[in-house]
Order: structure tokens, then C-alpha cells, then sequence
């Protein structure tokens, strides 16, 4: 059994099978929509990055080409091991095991947060948010990227995943606190249908996931996302 940082929140797609959601992550964005809508907002070049859930490492070595200093944090261990495997040879990347809520940073020590469908879900995340505040210097920004469940392919899936998902309530949470929202739409593409199976089975509970690969052909899916924003 892996050790977790105390106060984690657990994963249930990457924490269970990290192999699967390589490919999901494969998959995810292939036209650089998220990362063209960050720069414009705040770019990273010559800058510390603090990429948070970091998982496996996925997206540490892409903000390595650009930033000065990259940081990786993540709650559970052998994820960590595995980010720092993949970035040995990085010698600007380095990974912490830790949470939103308890970062092993400085104060004032990031400028640029990159959090994707990572703890940050609305209400319940606020003491994540404070350390944000701790750790992010005047001039820096805080993205996060979290599903759009009001719209796209994606989003229709994930409301019948979770019918109790109040999106309204999402945006209220993000609008009062000072965040400014940057709907995109992004797409999963696969290269084979046996990929995006075993991503459906582990983003959704079974019988969902074996209705929506029956309904849905071929090997492009439209994704709705929010990029939710703040420049403290």
C-alpha cells in the first residue's frame, strides 16, 4: 500500500490505475486549447511552476521547457516516485509529496499554479485555496481546470454519472472568490477504441461507461471545460 500524505483526497481514476490514465492523459487536449488560454492570461516563461495533483508527472516536463523552476505535488507516494522517475533528467523539476491543503513550499514562492481536475471541486476546497494564497507571488496566477457539465458530449456523461452535480452552485463558489471563468471546449482523442474504453471505465461507474461506448462512435469525444482564473 502506497503511503498518502495525511488530509489526501483520494483519486478514483489515477490513484486506482495510473497505467489507464496515461492514455486518458495521451488523449486529453490534442490541439493545446488549455495551455494556449493560460499563456494568454499569464505565461510561465523564466517563471516557478507549482503543478498540483500533479499525478505521474504528465505535464511536469511540457512547463519545464519554458519556467525557470518546476515543482510537482502530490499527495500520494508512489505517484510522486513515479513523476520523479520521469523527470530525473530535468534538472529545473523537482516533486514534493503533499497536499493542497498543507504545501511544502515557501511563502511567496510560485508564480504560476496549474491545478487539472485536482481537489480543487468547489465547495470544500477552501483551505487549498488559502495556501494558494500563501505560496503564489503578487503578479503570479492560479488556474484550474474542472469540468463544464453544462455542456459538450463530456458533460452530458458526467451529469449522468452524477445527477446531483450542481454546476450553478460550482460557479457561484468560484465567482465570489475573486476567480474569472474561461469556458473552452477541448476533446479527447484516442487512437484506438480499446483507449477509450478503459478510460470510460475508469472516469464512470460501470453500466454508464458500457452505455456511452455502445451510443458514442468513432474516436474523438468534445469536452466542455472551465478554466476558472485568478491573478492575486
Amino acid at each position: 500500500m502506497a503511503e498518502i500524505a495525511p488530509g489526501a483526497v483520494p483519486s478514483p481514476n489515477i490513484w486506482n490505475s495510473p497505467q489507464v490514465y496515461e492514455l486518458e492523459n495521451r488523449a486529453v487536449d490534442p490541439d493545446g486549447v488549455l495551455p494556449a488560454a493560460m499563456r494568454a492570461i499569464r505565461p510561465w516563461t523564466g517563471a516557478t511552476v507549482l503543478d498540483l495533483g500533479c499525478g505521474t508527472g504528465y505535464h511536469l516536463p511540457f512547463f519545464a521547457e519554458e519556467a525557470a523552476r518546476v515543482v510537482g505535488v502530490e499527495p500520494h507516494a508512489g505517484l510522486a516516485a513515479a513523476a520523479a522517475r520521469r523527470t530525473r533528467d530535468e534538472p529545473n523539476v523537482t516533486v514534493r509529496v503533499g497536499t493542497a491543503q498543507a504545501l511544502p513550499l515557501p511563502d511567496a514562492s510560485v508564480d504560476v499554479v496549474h491545478a487539472r481536475w485536482a481537489y480543487f471541486f468547489g465547495p470544500g476546497c477552501e483551505p487549498g485555496l488559502a495556501e494558494l494564497d500563501r505560496v503564489v507571488r503578487r503578479g503570479g496566477a492560479i488556474f484550474i481546470i474542472d469540468n463544464d457539465a453544462t455542456r459538450s458530449t463530456f458533460g452530458r456523461w458526467f451529469r449522468r454519472g452524477l445527477p446531483k452535480y450542481d454546476p450553478d452552485a460550482v460557479e457561484r463558489f468560484w465567482t465570489r472568490r475573486g476567480f474569472a471563468r474561461e469556458p473552452l471546449t477541448i476533446h479527447w482523442r484516442f487512437d484506438d477504441r480499446r483507449d477509450l474504453a478503459a478510460v470510460l471505465h475508469i472516469e464512470f461507474p460501470p453500466d454508464l461507461a458500457a452505455d456511452v461506448l455502445r451510443e458514442h462512435q468513432g474516436l474523438e469525444v468534445d469536452y466542455a471545460v472551465n478554466l476558472w482564473w485568478r491573478c492575486p
